[in-house]
Order: C-alpha cells, then structure tokens, then sequence
C-alpha cells in the first residue's frame, strides 16, 4: 500500500487514473465513471485524446471506481479501478481503451476482457 505520513497518521497516496482512447481513428469513446461516493459525470473522448481523474484511496483497501463506456453503438462495463487490485500496481494508472478491451500500462501492460455490456 502506497501511504504517506500526514501529521502523524498515515493515509494512502493520491492515485491518477487516465483513460486513453485508443479504439480506432474516428471512434469516438463515451465514459461515464463512478464510485460509491462520486459521480464523474459523462465524458467525450475523441480518438487519441484522454480523460483523466484523481482521488485518495481509503484506508479499508475497499476503494472501487466502475465506468460504463460506449463506443459502435454498444455499451461496456469495466471496474477502472479497484484498490486490491490495482494499489500495488500503480498510483499513476493509464488504461488504454481497446476494440477487445482495456488494458494498465504499468510495469507491463494488463489486459483484460470487458465486463457484461450494459443495456
């Protein structure tokens, strides 16, 4: 857990989630992110452009940020991210939005399927 000490107690660091487009030139990608606590309204994202968002993890690992995303006409759900998941991974988290999915260029790169598309 990435943690920083903060008048004597310590809480996690401020994670940076980037979306990138990265479908296909003149596809254009519709994401609408949230968690329990915040909704990050509905956004544009032109091909090879990205959205971009920030937040402190809490401290009981239980964060979660989930998105729909929509792009040729269908509707796709994916968790963008999930403390457990993710906190040891990175704190700078760019997701490429792929045809077959998103993928986390970390370290290396993480791919992974859709979730179920949304009606």
């Amino acid at each position: 857990m990435s943690l920083s000490a903060v008048s004597g107690r310590l809480i996690p660091r401020k994670t940076h989630v980037l979306v990138y487009n990265d479908l296909a030139s003149g596809t254009d990608l519709i994401v609408h992110c949230k968690s329990d606590d915040d909704d990050l309204g509905v956004r544009h994202v032109a091909y090879g452009k990205n959205f971009e968002f920030h937040f402190r993890p809490n401290i009981w690992r239980n964060t979660l940020f989930h998105c729909t995303m929509k792009f040729n006409m269908a509707a796709y759900w994916f968790d963008i991210y999930v403390q457990d998941r993710d906190e040891d991974i990175c704190d700078q988290c760019v997701w490429k939005v792929r045809l077959e999915g998103p993928c986390l260029i970390a370290h290396r790169e993480i791919c992974y399927a859709w979730g179920p598309p949304q009606a």
